[in-house]
C-alpha cells in the first residue's frame, strides 16, 4: 500500500531501508499525498467534515486536470477529536510516517497552534484552512516561514461585524449587550475584538453579562438562564456549528430570542438546517452564501457540493476549497513542493476564486488572505436564509486592522 511500511519490509530491511521504505513506496506509486487532521468526530464535527467534502471534491477535480507537477493527489485524513496535542502528534505522522508532502490543517484555533509548531520543526509546507484567531498570522512571534492562513480572519470578522452592528444597534436603540462565546483562544480573543472595534464604533454600548461555555458543551442551560436573569436587550455570540444550533434549540424552550436581539457571525447552511424553529431577525454574517457574492461560478459551486454530499457547503468548505487553488498555483509557479519554495510562491499570490468579493482573494505578506466575501443581513426561516446583505468595505478592514496590530506591537 503506498506509504505505508509493509511486513515484507520490516522483516527484509536493514534500518536505514526501513526508515526510507514509505518514501520509496510513495514515489514508486508517483502520488503526491496530502495530509488533513481536523475534528471528525462529536459535536463540533462540522468544522472537519465539511472541510474533507470539500477537499474530496479538490481532489477529483485536480486529478481530472493531470494532478500536481505530474502526479495524482491522496488525501490522508485524520481525527483530532479536537485535543491540541492529538492534532500536533497527527501532523506529525503524516509527515514522517504517512509520506504526505503537503499538510492542510483544518482545525480549530485550539488545535492550530499546537500544529504551527510542528509545522516550525518539519519546515513542510501547510495551510490553515479554519482557525480565525487572528494572532496565529498576525504575530511574527507565532507565524512559521511555511505555514500560511486560507480563512477569514477575527479581526477581519470583527471591524466588519462592528461597523453593521453600530448602525443596528443605534437604529433599534440597543446599548445593553450580552455575550457568549466558547472559552478558547478563538472565542475570547475575537470577542475582545468585536467589542474593541463596537465602542470604537458606538462608544455608549455596555456589555453587561459574559458567558463562556466550554467547546462542545451540550447544555446550555445555565447560559440561556444568566442571559434571561441579567436581562441585555442584545446578545453577540461566537458560538459555532453543533454549539450554536443546540444553543439556539434549546433557547427557543425558554423563549430567549422573543425576548432580545441576537447578532453572529457563525451562521451556516447546515446550523441552520439543524435548528428546529429558527428564529427570524438574527443579525448574521455571510459565512456562506449561494447568493454572496451573486455570481454564477459562486452559486454553480455551491450546488455541486450539494449533489455531491446531499447537504450545502459551510465557510470551512470553501476554505479549504480555496487553499487547494492557491496550493495549485504555488505549485505550478514555482515547480517545487519544497516549503520555502511554496512559501517565497505563495507570498503576496492573488488567486482566481469564487468567493472573493471581486472574484479575486489575496494572500499577503503576512501569510493570511484579504478579499474573501464579508456581508452582514438577517435570517430569515426561508431561502435564501439571510436577506438585506451588506457587502464590508475591505478599505476599512484594512484600516483599522493596521491600527489594531500596531497597538498589539505586532508591526
Amino acid at each position: 500500500m503506498s506509504g505505508l511500511i509493509t511486513r515484507r519490509t520490516m522483516l527484509g530491511g536493514s534500518a536505514a531501508s526501513l526508515l526510507a521504505a514509505p518514501w520509496v513506496a510513495r514515489a514508486q506509486a508517483n502520488t503526491l499525498r496530502v495530509g488533513m487532521q481536523s475534528i471528525l468526530s462529536g459535536p463540533i464535527a462540522l468544522l472537519g467534515t465539511s472541510s474533507r467534502n470539500a477537499l474530496m471534491m479538490e481532489q477529483d477535480r485536480i486529478n481530472a486536470a493531470g494532478g500536481l507537477l505530474g502526479r495524482p493527489i491522496e488525501f490522508v485524513f485524520r481525527d483530532s477529536k479536537g485535543q491540541p496535542q492529538e492534532a500536533a502528534r497527527l501532523t506529525r505522522e503524516l509527515v514522517n510516517s504517512t509520506g504526505c508532502e503537503l499538510l492542510i490543517d483544518a482545525e480549530a484555533s485550539s488545535g492550530a497552534f499546537a500544529v504551527q509548531e510542528v509545522v516550525r520543526d518539519l519546515g513542510v509546507a501547510c495551510i490553515h484552512t479554519n482557525s480565525e484567531t487572528s494572532s496565529l498570522t498576525a504575530d511574527p512571534k507565532i507565524r512559521v516561514p511555511t505555514a500560511f492562513r486560507v480563512a477569514r480572519q477575527g479581526v477581519h470578522d470583527a471591524v466588519a461585524g462592528s461597523a453593521y452592528l453600530s448602525e443596528y444597534a443605534n437604529a433599534k436603540k440597543l446599548n445593553k449587550w450580552a455575550t457568549c462565546s466558547p472559552d478558547y483562544a478563538y472565542g475570547r480573543d475575537t470577542t475582545a475584538q468585536y467589542l474593541q472595534f463596537f465602542k470604537q464604533f458606538k462608544p455608549d454600548v455596555e456589555v453587561i453579562t459574559e458567558a463562556w461555555p466550554k467547546l462542545g458543551q451540550p447544555d446550555f442551560t445555565e447560559v440561556i438562564t444568566k442571559l434571561i436573569q441579567a436581562k441585555p436587550q442584545a446578545l453577540f455570540t461566537l458560538l459555532y456549528a453543533g454549539d450554536l444550533s443546540a444553543f439556539v434549540n434549546q433557547g427557543n424552550i425558554y423563549a430567549l430570542f422573543s425576548q432580545i436581539a441576537v447578532a453572529t457571525p457563525n451562521v451556516d447552511y447546515p446550523v441552520l438546517a439543524a435548528i428546529k424553529n429558527l428564529p427570524a431577525g438574527i443579525q448574521s454574517a455571510t459565512r456562506y452564501l449561494e447568493t454572496f457574492p451573486n455570481t454564477p461560478a459562486n452559486k454553480e459551486w455551491g450546488q455541486a457540493y450539494l449533489k455531491r454530499w446531499n447537504e450545502r457547503p459551510t465557510n470551512w468548505s470553501w476554505q479549504n476549497t480555496v487553499a487547494m487553488q492557491f496550493y495549485e498555483a504555488a505549485i505550478k509557479k514555482a515547480n517545487s513542493l519544497d516549503g520555502k519554495a511554496l512559501a517565497a510562491a505563495l507570498t503576496g499570490m492573488k488567486i482566481n476564486t469564487p468567493f472573493g468579493v471581486d472574484g479575486t482573494i489575496t494572500m499577503r505578506d503576512d501569510h493570511t488572505t484579504i478579499g474573501y466575501a464579508i456581508g452582514w443581513g438577517q435570517t430569515t426561516p426561508k431561502e435564501p436564509f439571510i436577506v438585506d446583505v451588506k457587502a464590508a468595505d475591505w478599505g476599512k478592514i484594512i484600516e483599522l486592522e493596521t491600527d489594531w496590530k500596531k497597538q498589539q506591537k505586532y508591526i
